[in-house]
């Protein structure tokens, strides 16, 4: 919070006591620690203030919305790999997560990457405690090898459900537009597996490209509507709360219309807006692979895709390097992630 655009001017009001926090302090360990650190506080200003911006948010909305007391658990570690957050079995059972897992060479105390070690000392203490559900902002380390990244998330998700004895909810945000991951679009690789994890069971994912103020800085700032829109996905999804828009307009299908692609996306009846103009950050390729950039019409629930340099289209991509930040949403307010039309191989070594 004492770091967050819009957590840090609001620190000295806090005084929540129907919200308590717990944060597991940082550490790693080879075997599993069965006892951790850390005590329950009312949630006020001193408590918050090294608290999860996200976490904060989060229960806030929870709890004014529920009038229910919420507890917050924060066990988290900036720059850690998913890896280090899963059981050692999972990864050495997998020869592709052992494989990705080979190229996290980048291991030190203040941030380590190795399999399994933050699991074991900042998880397994918690066990067998009782979560109405996990959240998770995580991905950016993992851009190294996004090829396995939803297999890696499928795998972690299904042994915290196996470990907690409970098919809790599993809501996550999708990593934010960089420009630091150099040429090759990594960082929108990992989005896109993360796109592909909403079909694993009990899972949301919310979109967060438009809260970026500064593709230079891998952690956006400001905070309080990524834990407010996950917020939304729990009411909706967990609690039942009935007129909740929490899902983001994702692209469903294409279909070639002469010189030009039509894309149909899954969004309510109000249809698709763009901001500040035209619908922008559009590609378009023939089949020679090269993209070119792209005009965009918005029709309803679809948007037609063209460009003068390209006659025979046969794919489209959006928002598709890793720092683009699209101007496409659903008309109540959701941006539209990154996507693709094609499956074509993007070499990431």
């Amino acid at each position: 919070m004492a770091a967050s655009g819009d957590g840090k001017t609001i620190i000295d009001q806090i005084n929540d006591p129907k919200i308590r926090l717990f944060d597991v302090p940082n550490s790693a360990a080879g075997m599993r620690q069965t006892r951790g650190e850390g005590t329950w506080k009312i949630c006020d200003r001193s408590s918050v203030a090294g608290f999860s911006a996200v976490g904060y948010f989060f229960g806030k909305k929870l709890a004014d919305d529920l009038q229910v007391p919420v507890g917050l658990i924060n066990a988290s570690w900036g720059g850690t790999p998913a890896e280090s957050w899963v059981p050692e079995e999972i990864i050495d059972g997998s020869e592709p997560l052992k494989q990705s897992a080979m190229k996290l060479t980048d291991d030190r105390p203040w941030c380590p990457s190795r399999p399994a070690v933050v699991f074991n000392s900042m998880i397994n203490p918690l066990l067998p405690y009782k979560l109405a559900g996990a959240l998770w902002y995580q991905g950016e380390t993992n851009t190294v090898a996004p090829a396995t990244y939803k297999q890696l998330m499928e795998a972690l998700i299904g042994a915290w459900r196996k470990e907690f004895s409970t098919d809790f909810p599993f809501y996550y945000v999708q990593i934010a537009p960089y420009k630091g991951y150099g040429d090759v679009e990594k960082g929108t690789l990992i989005r896109e597996q993360q796109v592909h994890m909403q079909s694993i069971p009990n899972t949301g994912m919310v979109v967060i490209s438009d809260l970026v103020d500064n593709v230079n800085d891998i952690h956006p700032v400001y905070k309080k509507t990524v834990g407010e829109r996950l917020a939304d996905v729990a009411l909706a999804k967990t609690y039942g709360k009935a007129g909740i828009i929490y899902k983001s307009p994702q692209y469903v299908s294409m279909k070639v219309e002469k010189q030009r692609i039509r894309l149909t996306f899954d969004v309510d009846k109000k249809g698709l807006v763009s901001r500040g103009g035209a619908p922008a950050e559009f590609l378009i390729a023939g089949a020679d692979h090269k993209f070119y950039p792209a005009t965009a019409k918005i029709d309803g629930n679809t948007v037609i895709v063209s460009s003068k340099d390209v006659k025979q289209p046969l794919a489209v991509r959006y928002a598709w390097s890793n720092a683009s930040i699209g101007n496409l949403f659903g008309i109540t307010g959701l941006p539209v992630s990154s996507f693709r039309t094609d499956d074509w191989p993007i070499p990431v070594n």
